[in-house]
């Protein structure tokens, strides 16, 4: 609300009438910049959509198909952002419709167990429960769009490389999710072979967005917001390469321009850990622009140290059966658990520094290119002092590990039996998995507050009125571990119809 109802002025009308025109400057990314400054807008549209990612672009069809006049800018010369370039999977549960037919049995408050007690103790309660509530019609809305999924389910780990459509994409296999809630597959990927299922999606959905009449702009990046003096977000500053352009948004602004893993600056800042990982994962435009308006603006943000980082000790899945060790040569995990538990694990809780220890049989037979080779030995004493670790530790650590593996068990982190059996016959070998060392993708999932519908939210817990923000430019499901491949795209494509749908009234 502007005012309250007393007539009052809000803190936040407050703070814009002592502040704003004091911070304001025509010069973009700095501050938002006052209407007054304004000299005229170029071309005025009832929403504008900033990033054509599966967010942006989820949320300006449903703009569209709302009423609105919707217009949507793309800073890259190609549109699709992160979400083309992943593998294109949704978290998606409940009884989804793929689920049914592949005789899968789950709930929503199975989904919601395993998102709300397996993960992060900061996770948003209430969009968990909503997503979970909808996710199977959010799912049949993906279908009805023309995203293509087959009806095949396998149980390898990690995303199909065929054109299978089901999998358990996440950590609901691994103790202690599965004491915590009922495991069940949720990874909906389309059915294409090989890593092309985010192409696939965003292909769709693009197709989807030009039939009702939307084009994404090209080679636009928006770069300042125009806040009207009672502190509404009404238009936005952007740059082409005719020069710089004033554009108005009668109803809203939507910032859906990803994360910041490319900002080395922001990294240092905000997620130390992530900078040190030595593959940002996602695309050229994840660098933070969006968080920055919408703070410079007013937003509140949150959870900005969180980010995944992926260890992909598997496949092939023989790897499971090895054990990962830390600088004090002791186990810290089960070997089976989703690898961007595992990398977060390494990332934040392990100063960065891990190796992966195999015998004969769990070793990488093939080309191995993910993880340098640290160090081979007939005997674990002999990769001990390879690796200069304690006097005995790693030593201890094994006899430990096959004491028990041999019966079947592992006290410490109960590995699944499928992979549990004692490491013996070398040759033994340390696979270095630092994070500066190893293939070590990581990405950014902190971003600014905002409501169910995307709205966002200044520090007072106030909404900004015509501001919204969706992916990862908002801080929304997805958290740090980052328990399952999905909840980001679903995330961005669930909400980011829930913000078109708001911002044009309909909601």
């Amino acid at each position: 609300m502007d005012k309250t109802e007393t007539g009052q002025l809000s803190r936040r009308r407050l703070l814009l009438a002592g502040g704003a025109t004091a911070l304001a400057t025509a010069v973009p990314g700095v501050a938002a910049l006052p209407r007054s400054q304004v000299p005229a807008w170029d071309e005025q549209v009832d929403v504008l959509v900033a990033g054509s990612g599966a967010g942006g672009t989820c949320a300006a069809l449903e703009a569209r198909r709302a009423g609105a006049s919707v217009l949507l800018l793309e800073s890259l010369t190609m549109p699709g952002g992160s979400s083309a370039l992943s593998g294109g999977v949704v978290y998606a549960g409940g009884g989804t419709a793929l689920q049914r037919a592949l005789k899968v049995t789950d709930t929503p408050e199975a989904m919601f167990n395993f998102l709300l007690r397996a993960g992060s103790p900061n996770q948003p309660r209430d969009k968990i429960q909503l997503y979970c509530e909808q996710s199977p019609e959010h799912f049949a809305w993906l279908v009805a769009q023309g995203v293509a999924y087959t009806e095949k389910l396998t149980l390898a780990k990690g995303l199909p490389m065929g054109d299978e459509s089901l999998y358990f994409s996440g950590n609901e296999q691994a103790w202690p999710a599965r004491d915590l809630a009922q495991p069940a597959p949720r990874g909906h990927v389309p059915g294409v072979s090989g890593m092309n299922g985010g192409r696939a999606l965003m292909e769709v959905l693009h197709r989807q967005l030009g039939s009702a009449g939307v084009r994404p702009r090209t080679g636009v990046a928006v770069k300042q917001l125009v806040l009207e003096s009672d502190g509404r977000v009404s238009g936005a500053v952007v740059e082409t390469s005719a020069g710089r352009q004033y554009l108005g948004a009668r109803r809203g602004v939507v910032l859906a321009c990803g994360g910041f893993i490319h900002n080395r600056r922001m990294l240092a800042q905000h997620a130390p850990q992530l900078a040190r990982c030595a593959v940002p994962w996602g695309g050229a435009g994840d660098q933070g622009e969006g968080i920055n308006m919408g703070i410079a603006a007013g937003a509140a943000s949150l959870r900005m140290n969180e980010g995944f980082a992926v260890a992909p000790v598997y496949p092939p899945e023989n790897s499971i059966a090895a054990i990962l060790i830390n600088a004090s040569g002791q186990r810290f995990i089960s070997e089976d658990s989703y690898h961007a538990v595992i990398g977060h694990a390494i990332a934040y809780e392990q100063q960065g520094k891990a190796w992966l220890i195999t015998d004969q049989g769990s070793s990488y037979q093939g080309v191995q290119d993910n993880f340098p080779l640290a160090a081979t030995s007939n005997n674990i004493g002999g990769l001990a002092e390879h690796l200069a670790l304690p006097r005995g530790a790693l030593q201890n650590t094994v006899a430990y590990y096959n004491r028990y593996a041999s019966k079947g068990e592992d006290p410490m982190f109960r590995k699944s039996p499928e992979y549990l059996r004692p490491l013996q016959g070398p040759p033994y070998k340390a696979w270095n998995i630092a994070v500066d060392k190893a293939f070590f993708p990581a990405h950014t999932l902190g971003g600014l507050a905002t409501d169910l519908d995307g709205a966002v939210i200044n520090s007072f817990g106030e909404t900004i009125p015509g501001l919204y923000a969706v992916g990862r430019t908002a801080a929304g499901i997805p958290s740090a571990p980052y328990i399952a491949s999905g909840l980001s795209l679903g995330d961005a494509t669930f909400f980011g119809r829930r913000a078109g749908q708001a911002v044009a009234g309909r909601r």
